[in-house]
């Protein structure tokens, strides 16, 4: 397993990714490329177009009169923007008709970007053109310490794709985040599940997934607890803050939801995550119930940058939601960074100015 694949898929359509334009997909849809599940092919399923692909295909290039042969690209809007770590070109069950070359190019946009505004953008390659084989997920490292929005693959001449992952760090907009109460346990504003004692069924960063979930599969499930003790995760938060108000929702965990949940917190930032005697109570243990949404008022009075959930003794949820304020040092944090992965510039505290 490539080290990177542990970083979310900033591109796939579960997190609101999107492949904008392409050159052409008269095979097979664009859309297949961003599809959560894993590419799936039953031989003999035949159509107008052809045999059926779970993936994007495209028609045979011929030369045109000056003799140039071109190529086919593809252009996505990532659905959590942030700093790519790695990509992966999956030609699943293409065999005859799979692209022979491939690169990747990221581009960074303020706003909401055209596609015809993003054709004449200045795109950096992340991914230089590789080989490919068909049938194969190819996995590329990427490193570019910047925040992208968008990326673009293309191939050489043509041909199909099944699937592109994107994996990366989220790295939000701080204007959308400061001065407003804010779900500090969510992905998309940067949260991130460190740890947990089991994930058998399912990862529990599914957890911290926008919106509801659709079904079991898309939360976090452990594994049916044999021994003493009970399932935990601890998740860092978006940006150190107060925690007001904690959701624990069980949808369509109906027989597997925990019987009780607790939630403890720390401040890492003079506190040892591994110190038991660091973290302190936020909601002591609670009793939940099956298929529904359970929210608790949180006294809101202590700064945290990490919080531990329990629930007793195993089984799952669906999302966790922690709805507090950013202080003001995450504040500064969250502008930081943003400001080094988009200009560039490292801020100077010291005289309120910044350095490249």
């Amino acid at each position: 397993m490539n080290a990177f694949a542990s970083h979310p898929d900033l591109a796939v359509r579960t997190l609101g990714g999107s492949v904008i334009a392409a050159s052409d997909e008269s095979f097979e849809e664009k859309e297949n490329l961003l599809n959560p599940w894993a590419p799936a092919f039953r031989p003999g399923t035949f159509g107008a177009k052809g045999q059926e692909y779970d993936g994007w295909e495209t028609a045979r290039r011929r030369p045109g009169e000056n003799g140039e042969l071109g190529h086919d690209w593809a252009i996505v809007r990532l659905g959590l923007p942030g700093v790519i770590h790695g990509v992966v070109i999956d030609t699943a069950w293409f065999k005859g008709n799979f692209p022979p070359r491939a690169s990747v190019e990221a581009y960074g946009a303020d706003g909401h970007p055209s596609p015809a505004e993003l054709a004449g953008a200045d795109w950096i390659e992340i991914v230089p053109m590789s080989p490919l084989k068909g049938d194969t997920a190819h996995a590329f490292t990427v490193d570019a310490a910047r925040r992208f929005t968008h990326v673009r693959l293309n191939i050489f001449p043509d041909g199909g794709v099944a699937r592109l992952r994107v994996h990366g760090e989220v790295v939000p907009d701080p204007r959308l985040l400061t001065g407003l109460t804010t779900d500090l346990a969510a992905l998309e504003n940067g949260a991130r599940v460190i740890g947990c004692s089991d994930m058998f069924y399912s990862s529990p960063d599914h957890m911290l997934f926008p919106g509801l979930g659709r079904d079991q599969s898309e939360g976090w499930e452990t594994a049916r607890r044999r021994e003493p003790g009970n399932d935990w995760a601890i998740v860092r938060l978006a940006a150190p803050g107060v925690i007001r108000l904690a959701e624990f929702d069980t949808t369509h965990l109906k027989f597997n939801a925990p019987g009780h949940v607790s939630l403890s917190g720390i401040d890492a930032r003079t506190g040892d995550l591994d110190d038991p005697d660091g973290w302190h109570e936020l909601l002591g243990r609670t009793r939940i119930q099956p298929d529904g949404r359970h929210r608790f008022r949180l006294d809101g009075t202590r700064e945290v940058t990490h919080v531990r959930l329990d629930i007793f003794p195993d089984g799952g949820l669906s999302r966790l939601r922690l709805l507090g304020d950013i202080s003001p040092d995450g504040e500064r944090l969250l502008q930081d960074r943003w400001t080094r992965l988009t200009t560039g510039l490292i801020p100077d505290h010291t005289t309120g100015l910044t350095t490249g």
